[in-house]
């Protein structure tokens, strides 16, 4: 290569190379909803492009008087677009236009080129939260086009959050960050796959629809309501005071006939057992405790005195079972 064909022409080494705004939006956030920055730059640019007509900004966009040009240039086009000192602003796909950005820094790189300013300019940024738009979006998609998850229900899912809840309790015993971080993740997909089938009304009597939304509503009203020392007048120093407001405001809207009432009959033994010894403590009651022969009572004994003790029964019993478990590989190691 000579040099004529490597040294650009000395007109061109002093023209203004211009500037390229790429902007970028979250999906996650409603369109529109843009920073005063990106409104400016739309506003001051000299020439706006974007290559998706069907890009969710453009209509608000255009409501604000931003005319926007449909065109999907190739890094040597905006550069060239740029000359003489004009700001060239492209409204980034959904895939972020990753062909255009690449040709761009090949071009950089060729020292070939007298290059625009480029610069990166976040339209909106995610709020915190904004990801579970994602999982609802792809639990949508999911049920609508998979052939396992479009049939399920919520009877033939309920073994899966049971599974799923114990496997989280065992990476919290464990101590495990990382699989503590996929076991709340797949937690919460039961919640949101129950949700979304609960969108589809079955057409059975008294049997409505609702969504995620609607569950996340209810549970941020419960929230509020439960905590009025937080989002109210009320005031509470200690954790003591916060479950006692816990507790009234539970039992206003509950109006329960029984301290027993809401304690799921399913759940393991011990863990049963604890449940109802706790409820009686805090109610003040004087329960006399069934007497009767069998390990099935020496058990209710014992999750009443570790219950009366602070301690969790269930758990405790884990931890023995996960040290009997170390025994046993031991066992099986002196015995290899």
């Amino acid at each position: 290569m000579n040099e004529t064909e490597t040294t650009p022409p000395a007109d061109s080494a002093d023209a203004p190379a211009g500037r390229v705004i790429l902007l970028t939006s979250s999906h996650r956030v409603a369109p529109g909803l843009l920073s005063w920055p990106a409104w400016q730059a739309l506003h001051g640019a000299d020439a706006v492009l974007c290559a998706d007509a069907s890009h969710p900004q453009l209509p608000y966009l255009r409501e604000a008087g931003v005319r926007v040009e449909q065109a999907a240039p190739g890094a040597q086009e905006l550069v060239d677009a740029c000359a003489g000192g004009r700001t060239v602003l492209v409204v980034a796909t959904a895939e972020g236009d990753r062909e255009l950005t690449d040709g761009l820094a090949r071009l950089a790189g060729s020292g070939r080129v007298a290059m625009p300013d480029l610069e990166l300019l976040p339209g909106s940024y995610d709020l915190p939260g904004a990801r579970l738009l994602d999982l609802v979006q792809v639990m949508d998609r999911i049920r609508g086009e998979c052939p396992w998850s479009s049939q399920q229900t919520h009877k033939g899912l309920a073994k899966y959050a049971i599974e799923e809840a114990y496997e989280l309790v065992e990476a919290i015993e464990e101590g495990d960050r990382e699989e503590l971080r996929e076991e709340l993740g797949d937690v919460l997909l039961q919640v949101v796959f129950h949700a979304r089938i609960a969108e589809e009304a079955s057409g059975e009597p008294g049997d409505e629809p609702f969504s995620i939304d609607d569950v996340a509503g209810g549970i941020v009203e419960k929230l509020i309501h439960r905590h009025p020392h937080v989002f109210g007048d009320d005031s509470a120093d200690t954790p003591e005071d916060v479950k006692a407001h816990w507790l009234r405001t539970k039992a206003e809207e509950k109006q329960r006939t029984s301290v027993t009432e809401g304690i799921p009959l399913g759940q393991p033994g011990l863990a049963l057992a604890a449940k109802l010894a706790s409820r009686v403590r805090t109610a003040g009651l004087e329960v006399e405790v069934p007497q009767g022969e069998g390990v099935g009572y020496e058990l209710l004994a014992l999750a009443l005195r570790a219950e009366a003790a602070g301690v969790d029964p269930e758990a405790a019993l884990r931890a023995a079972a996960r040290a009997y478990r170390d025994a046993v590989r031991a066992a099986e190691g002196a015995d290899a």
